[in-house]
């Protein structure tokens, strides 16, 4: 026993002396990838100053920075099946240690898999205000913010788990992909629970569970046919990443002479003919947030962390797509890399940027194959992006009763007049809102009637429809007033004694009250009808200049119409027929799958005040 403890402390002396690989990432890969190059960031004390050697494999690349805890491996994957290889770290030609590492299986068809898509319903939760499967992990000694749900701006307590319980709801909702905001480490020690101050980027942060609960997530979610979406961030860290404490190098994050920087938001300064150059790098270049240090995507060694990061977590958890924050803050070219590395790997895949412009022209520069793009030689590779400006008029457009020249329904008219930008416009997401806006609800002021024509709008148009948690039974938010913490409130029922559960339907005890269950069967009614209804996933988009506030559009292939109309207007309209004789054609009826009533369209009819009709042709 003696001599065993003594040859225990001689290794850790010798490991202590000469240095071992604390970390080394991606932890694990696969075989049999698309891209053969796989960049090994290895982290130990003083480990750049040993050579570095594997049997059997090709060294391709190995790159020492100025600091000398790091080494980057760069080594050709061809040929290497499922096994174990081992890097040996060698001083003088003498090895003195050895680092293993995995290569695993890959999937049956983990190349093809299909991303979301203009099938889909997209749902949105913050996890930390959704639901709380597991009150153990409230708090962690791992991290440093603890659960205070009386803090609108703390942790609540919501998890993976809180998820995986209520997946049954969404499936009835009618629900097809979730888009979680994300769910990586943020060990910030205030104002956590957002989570886009991500502390490690292979670490689930542990108040949500682990990185095996989030495949677990993935596999329950796949048995019922739904999609698993991450919010991925690539334009910022957190302050507290344990990388940011101890940079590779000093461009891993553009630096400022003064600390910090804040960006100023110009996103045009992106492809705008006329930008100065310190506007540019102001935009790119500048913080988005104290805590959040900006990555520096032109710095080769970043960009390849990044993107075989992202490329981990399709693989690890089986991924469906991304949601990438930020998009157009990154370096332009850098991230047109990463997004076609993805894509390479899973051509089906898909990715929506968040590109937050109030202008068409400019968000559809950022779609793949973009002909606004290709003036300056830019191709972003991105599938899908964000339709902020049918955002900005669903803000609106139900409060103005009367329709103008440029109020009311004409604004919704109006955005699509400007699919003709769009690459790919179907593959476009579409909102009402999210995370980051006034609830829809609270700006329709609680009216169901309005809510019902914006979710008739969204679920009946081009693109990818998303909802945000809680907008199905009516919740409210003004983030304007009350700050963020208002439009992130928990769900009721999530936490275990709630005063009311929204999760269960009116009549059962503690279920949702009449005026929730009105909100969400309208809601789950549309979601399921869209579900199976292909010529709202892929049909031409025919609409009419809307008069007296009243829309009239169409979605239609050679084997189905569907007739939309909605009445924005205080009063009830009647619909001549005759003008839509181009989108009706030869149908003589349609029945409305909102009232279940059959419709004779060969003659004028009415629709009410502030109402909506789906009218299947027939």
């Amino acid at each position: 026993m003696k001599n065993k403890l003594i040859l225990l402390f001689s290794c850790f002396l010798f490991s202590f002396i000469h240095g071992q690989v604390e970390k080394i990432e991606p932890p694990f890969w696969w075989s049999g990838m698309h891209q053969k190059d796989l960049q090994l960031m290895c982290y130990g004390k003083n480990i750049s100053k040993y050579d570095v050697q594997i049997e059997n494999v090709t060294i391709s690349d190995v790159t020492k920075t100025e600091n000398p805890n790091y080494v980057f491996i760069t080594i050709d994957t061809e040929g290497i099946k499922e096994e174990t290889i081992s890097i040996n770290f060698k001083e003088s030609d003498k090895v003195i240690f050895s680092q293993p590492y995995q290569f695993k299986a890959r999937r049956d068809h983990s190349a093809k898999r299909k991303g979301f898509d203009s099938s889909d319903v997209m749902y949105l939760i913050m996890p930390d205000r959704f639901a709380n499967g597991d009150s153990k992990n409230d708090s962690h000694p791992d991290t440093v913010e603890k659960a205070d749900r009386s803090n609108p701006g703390g942790r609540h307590g919501g998890d993976i788990q809180g998820i995986i319980d209520h997946l049954a709801y969404l499936k009835e909702l009618g629900v097809t992909a979730l888009w979680s905001t994300p769910l990586l480490e943020d060990n910030e020690p205030v104002y956590s629970y957002h989570t886009y101050a991500q502390s490690d980027l292979y670490k689930i942060d542990p108040r949500y569970g682990t990185n095996e609960d989030y495949k677990r997530l993935s596999t329950e979610m796949h048995k019922l046919d739904m999609k698993l979406i991450m919010d991925y961030v690539t334009n910022h860290w957190g302050s507290k990443h344990w990388m940011i404490k101890n940079l590779p190098t000093k461009n891993w994050i553009h630096q400022w002479p003064e600390g910090f920087r804040r960006s100023n938001y110009r996103m045009t300064t992106q492809f705008d003919v006329n930008a100065s150059k310190v506007d540019a790098k102001g935009c790119m270049d500048g913080w988005f947030d104290t805590t959040m240090p900006d990555m520096n995507q032109s710095n080769p060694l970043l960009l390849n962390y990044i993107t075989q990061n992202a490329i981990w977590w399709i693989e690890y958890a089986n991924l469906d797509g991304f949601r990438v924050d930020t998009y157009s803050y990154n370096d332009k070219e850098g991230i047109a890399k990463w997004t076609k590395a993805i894509m390479d790997e899973y051509p089906n895949f898909n990715i929506v940027g968040e590109v937050w412009m109030h202008d068409q022209a400019q968000m559809a520069y950022w779609q793949k194959e973009s002909k606004i793009g290709a003036i300056d030689d830019f191709n972003s590779h991105l599938p899908s992006v964000m339709d902020f400006t049918l955002h900005d008029a669903l803000m609106v457009i139900f409060n103005e009763d009367e329709g103008a020249w440029d109020k009311g329904m004409i604004k919704a008219y109006d955005n699509f007049t400007n699919d003709f930008l769009y690459p790919d416009i179907n593959n476009i997401l579409v909102f009402a809102g999210n995370h980051d806006t006034n609830r829809i609800n609270e700006i329709y002021q609680g009216d169901i009637d309005k809510y019902k024509m914006a979710i008739t709008l969204l679920c009946t148009t081009r693109g990818i429809p998303q909802l945000y948690y809680g907008d199905e039974i009516g919740m409210l938010g003004n983030r304007d007033k009350k700050g963020d913490g208002d439009i992130r409130r928990d769900f009721p029922g999530g936490w275990q004694g709630d005063e009311q559960n929204a999760f269960l339907a009116a009549g059962v005890n503690k279920g949702r009250t009449d005026d929730q269950e009105a909100f969400y069967s309208f809601t789950q009614k549309v979601l399921n009808w869209r579900k199976n209804t292909p010529v709202i996933h892929n049909g031409k988009l025919l609409q009419f200049i809307p008069f007296n506030n009243v829309y009239v559009y169409f979605r239609y292939t050679q084997e189905k119409t569907v007739m939309v109309v909605i009445n924005n207007s205080t009063t009830d309209q009647e619909i001549e027929v005759a003008r839509f004789t181009e989108g009706i054609q030869n149908f003589k009826r349609g029945t409305d799958i909102i009232s279940d009533s059959n419709i004779d369209i060969s003659e004028n009819f009415i629709i009410k005040s502030k109402g909506s009709m789906i009218l299947e042709l027939k």
